[in-house]
């Protein structure tokens, strides 16, 4: 158990890892600000195609794979009617407090299925297969750390405030582990569902959110290199520590 409780509390840790470097930032030009976006958005989406859904397909099959791909993208489109918001403005206005907390609550609510399959797979007791899951979940953590704290200081939150943001995401996904540690028997079928929501929700952040954010100033072209970049680096990454 204290491999276990180590394994998930690492993982999830490491979304506070991720957002340490932003803290630094004291002031950040709009292009700047888009090339670091599309940067995230890149390690996002190698995250999520190159680390979430193989992974979901070897545990399940194409079906269960789209199942959880659109269950993840629509429990963010149902947040969005929730909590509805306006997007950044590129005049360097801040957004609304509804717009700020939809972004956090999706960070949060995607994080649910990661933890419970970080425990869940702890909790199967295959070989080493909670070591890989936490693994990778904790890979991605660290931008999506990253990501939240870049998003709060773009809109001038003050940093206590944002590690508080920050430290939240990643209870969120320690408790979810915790849970699929408890009850693993019964969620074991869940791993790949959770996997694949996991994909979905990230993906939809990157298209709804990122990309068109980093696009707004007439950077496109950077941004798309910038973009490509991270892409690229997080296979890499993800490649040289399997």
């Amino acid at each position: 158990m204290n491999a276990e409780l180590m394994g998930v509390v690492i993982a999830s840790m490491c979304t506070i890892l991720g957002a340490l470097p932003v803290l630094l930032i004291k002031t950040l030009s709009h292009k700047g600000r888009d090339i670091l976006l599309a940067y995230t958005a890149g390690v996002m989406v190698a995250a999520s195609t190159y680390g979430l859904i193989p992974s979901a397909l070897k545990l399940s099959s194409v079906p269960v794979l789209i199942t959880g791909i659109l269950v993840g993208t629509l429990v963010l489109m149902i947040l969005e009617i929730i909590l509805p918001h306006q997007n950044l403005e590129h005049d360097g206005t801040r957004v609304s407090r509804s717009s700020i907390i939809l972004f956090i609550t999706a960070m949060s609510l995607h994080n649910v299925p990661e933890g419970l399959s970080v425990g869940i797979s702890f909790a199967s007791g295959i070989d080493d297969l909670g070591s890989i899951v936490a693994f990778v979940i904790g890979l991605q953590n660290m931008p999506e750390g990253f990501l939240v704290a870049l998003f709060l200081i773009l809109q001038q939150v003050r940093r206590v405030k944002v590690m508080l943001f920050v430290t939240i995401t990643a209870l969120v996904e320690l408790v979810a582990a915790l849970i699929g540690i408890w009850f693993g028997q019964f969620f074991h079928s869940a791993i790949p569902y959770g996997l694949a929501f996991s994909a979905g929700a990230m993906l939809f952040i990157v298209y709804k959110e990122l990309i068109p954010e980093s696009h707004g100033d007439g950077n496109e072209r950077v941004a798309t290199v910038s973009f490509i970049l991270g892409f690229v680096s997080m296979i890499l990454l993800t490649d040289s520590l399997r």
